[in-house]
């Protein structure tokens, strides 16, 4: 089975490029088979990562949540299952 993990964040105002950075500079105990990293309007970060797992609630490596001045709410995540 492929899940996709999706992060995203809402930086403070102005810090949105730190917050980028902060993504891209994350480690995670294992590498995914992919990982993407977005931006979007009002300073917003999304990361995507692909990885194989043998369940939907499998337990993966996750981007933790960033110091609490850097964002405005607290992160969203989701998973998603391939379907194709």
């Amino acid at each position: 089975m492929r899940l996709t993990l999706m992060w995203e964040a809402r930086a403070a105002q102005g810090r949105g490029g730190e917050l980028l950075e902060w993504a891209r500079a994350q480690v995670l105990a294992h590498e995914p088979l992919r990982r993407e990293i977005f931006r979007a309007p009002q300073d917003r970060v999304l990361v995507l990562t692909w990885w194989e797992a043998g369940a939907f609630d499998a337990e993966l490596p996750e981007l933790p949540e960033p110091d609490a001045e850097l964002i405005t709410r607290p992160v969203h995540r989701w998973r998603f299952e391939s379907v194709e």
